[in-house]
């Protein structure tokens, strides 16, 4: 659905040539809902809007649905980008506009019959959630609902891909959950390819099939997501992970733990998949001669399955420590040891 090929973007400022998207290849399928995390000043933001052409590429080329985006006239490319839709952190909704004026907007621009515009609107306001709303202004909407209002128009025009730039940042917790399970609905009722830019491990956690970490205008990690938990290759992929799959208090207790008598060795343990239902610690109780206690752990859910990290302190004499190391490995559960010898 979406292919980039040594795409490059250069800004020139006062302090010379900032370089935004750094030859960047990518693939992102039809159907996909593909997820883009890095820091702010990462390039992700510059990224999206080169697969619209809001902003131009300074080299490479951006294909999308099977149309080479930098080789259209201005015409072809207004008619490309009908079949792109977008949301934004701040919503961009028109003040003055009901919610039903602002869904019909785009249909406005590309000169839909009216009945046929209301036919669309009322269809977009059900999907979205907003049955009851159409009347109102967006000042008397809360965050989510302004953010469903933007989902909804960006699909008025029924494109076949939809643009999301840091579209939950500014939403609490539960309602960037609601908005991303609309997003993963969505994604599932019109096949729609979904691009999703953000700062947050729990967006991409909770509904990505793959995921790109970007760093300095570069992708320095791509996977499937469970494969990036599983293994993340770059420091930076795995500050993101910790993220999610470790509660925040995690290193402040073990490092009181450390200095603790007696705590033998911590361990590490990360289940994937069908790996986090397996009973490993009753089976090391029962068959090694060790004391095992659960420190910490989580298990997170994504869209191929689940992802567990687990904290344990183990004592034993080494040689049985060592057994208990060997039959971890064996089970397939990646296990590291964080404290002692």
């Amino acid at each position: 659905m979406i292919s980039l090929s040594d795409l490059v973007k250069t800004f020139h400022t006062r302090d010379g040539k900032v370089t935004a998207v750094d030859h960047i290849q990518l693939t992102i399928d039809e159907g996909e809902i593909f997820g883009i995390i890095g820091y702010s000043g990462a390039g992700k933001s510059t990224l999206i809007r080169l697969l619209n052409m809001l902003e131009t590429p300074t080299s490479g080329e951006v294909v999308v649905a099977g149309k080479n985006m930098g080789r259209l006239t201005k015409q072809q490319l207004r008619e490309a980008r009908q079949e792109i839709g977008m949301i934004f952190q701040h919503f961009n909704l028109l003040w003055s506009r009901t919610v039903k004026e602002n869904i019909a907007f785009p249909l406005e621009i590309k000169g839909v019959p009216k009945a046929e515009r209301e036919k669309r609107v009322n269809e977009l306001i059900s999907l979205v959630g907003l049955d009851g709303r159409g009347g109102s202004y967006p000042s008397q909407l809360s965050g989510g609902q302004k953010q469903r209002v933007g989902i909804a128009r960006a699909l008025a025009n029924n494109p076949k891909v939809l643009l999301c730039d840091e579209a939950t940042s500014a939403l609490d917790p539960k309602t960037t959950d609601s908005i991303l399970e609309l997003l993963v609905d969505i994604n599932k009722k019109l096949g729609l390819t979904i691009v999703l830019i953000t700062h947050e491990m729990h967006v991409i956690r909770k509904i990505c099939h793959r995921v790109a970490v970007m760093e300095h205008g570069k992708i320095v990690e791509q996977g499937p997501v469970l494969d990036v938990f599983k293994r993340p290759r770059e420091q930076m992929t795995k500050e993101f992970v910790k993220q999610v799959t470790e509660p925040e208090e995690t290193e402040e207790t073990l490092k009181h733990l450390f200095g603790a008598d007696g705590i033998g060795h911590v361990l590490q343990l990360t289940f994937v998949g069908g790996d986090a239902k397996k009973p490993l610690i009753n089976d090391i109780i029962r068959t090694f001669d060790v004391t095992v206690n659960i420190l910490q752990g989580k298990i997170s859910q994504t869209q191929n399955g689940p992802y567990g990290s687990l904290f344990i302190g183990v004592e034993g004499d080494r040689q049985e420590v060592q057994k208990v190391l060997e039959y971890i490995r064996e089970k397939h559960v990646s296990v590291e040891v964080i404290h002692g010898e």
